[in-house]
């Protein structure tokens, strides 16, 4: 049985590695970022592999492309079985400045590209009864980092967005799944200085499409960012604070 399968932010890092994961025979894929050179090179890997790749040049910030590319995708594969929303940015809030651009811009791409992907493909999930919505938050969305606001708060954002979106759509047999993940090896995160149990992206894709299979509901990766979520919830706010700000990260690149 052909698979349909749909990436938003497949350019590089995390959704590069899922979509190359992904490509075999009976696979069709949809693979979207801004980067459409970037997009040809990782289609010509999948191609490869025997898949069948569509990709499309998108801005997540624009309502009406991603709304188009969702039509073209469903229309050229016949349906959709899941959608992936990657796209992200990370970088200093830079709050000092006296300006909001820098922020605003992360809160946008971060949160309302995750609704601009996602949303145009449940009509066709519901039809069907069947499909996995899946968001790519962080562990940041449960421990505040130093300086990055505003990237926390987006991640926190879509996986409340999902808490929330699960109970509708369970009952058109809808997966609604959060992978939180904690530093992967990706462009976004070559120039931070402390990264703890860094993986690289190849392995962590495996892992994301195990627990994509699964439906599980939100999946923190590795397992040790599992355990210090825990820990957070008992550290008092005062020794938080001390930890975050001894800790201090280098900008993230965008």
């Amino acid at each position: 049985m052909t698979k349909k399968i749909f990436i938003m932010g497949a350019s590089t890092g995390i959704g590069k590695a899922l979509a190359i994961h992904y490509a075999q025979e009976n696979i069709i894929l949809g693979l979207a970022s801004r980067r459409i050179d970037l997009l040809e090179e990782v289609a010509t890997v999948c191609k490869e592999n025997k898949a069948t790749v569509y990709i499309f040049k998108v801005d997540v910030n624009s309502e009406a492309e991603c709304e188009k590319t969702a039509k073209e995708f469903i229309k050229v594969s016949n349906g959709i079985d899941i959608v992936i929303a990657n796209s992200g940015i990370g970088s200093h809030d830079d709050i000092l400045s006296g300006s909001s651009q820098q922020i605003n811009r992360i809160l946008s791409t971060n949160i309302l590209g995750v609704t601009n992907t996602l949303i145009p493909f449940i009509p066709s999930m519901k039809d069907q009864e069947n499909g996995s919505i899946v968001v790519i938050s962080s562990v940041a969305s449960f421990i505040p980092l130093r300086s990055r606001g505003g990237y926390s708060s987006s991640k926190i954002a879509v996986r409340r967005l999902f808490d929330s979106w699960r109970f509708n759509l369970q009952d058109y047999g809808i997966n609604v799944i959060t992978i939180c993940p904690g530093f992967i090896e990706t462009p976004m995160t070559e120039h931070i200085k402390s990264k703890p149990f860094l993986k690289n992206a190849d392995t962590a894709a495996i892992a994301f499409a195990k627990a994509i299979e699964r439906g599980e509901k939100t999946f923190i990766y590795p397992w040790q960012w599992r355990w210090l979520v825990l820990l957070t919830k008992l550290i008092p706010n005062s020794l938080l604070h001390w930890i975050l700000n001894k800790n201090k990260y280098s900008k993230m690149n965008d």
